[in-house]
């Protein structure tokens, strides 16, 4: 199951550095995961601080 992006991201940019086939994008207000893309690794997941990449 791909991840997704809750409303509590502050836009700090450390998931999409950490995603390794770059699926995460910044978007208008909080950052977007390409759900074509992500390959559900939990790398974002794991370096966001504010826990905000959840899976659907």
């Amino acid at each position: 199951m791909a991840y997704k992006i809750k409303s509590d991201c502050i836009s700090c940019g450390a998931c999409e550095a950490e995603c390794p086939v770059g699926a995460i994008s910044a978007g208008a207000d909080k950052y977007v995961i390409d759900i074509d893309k992500c390959i559900s690794c939990g790398a974002c997941a794991g370096v966001c601080p504010v826990g905000a990449p959840v899976e659907e």
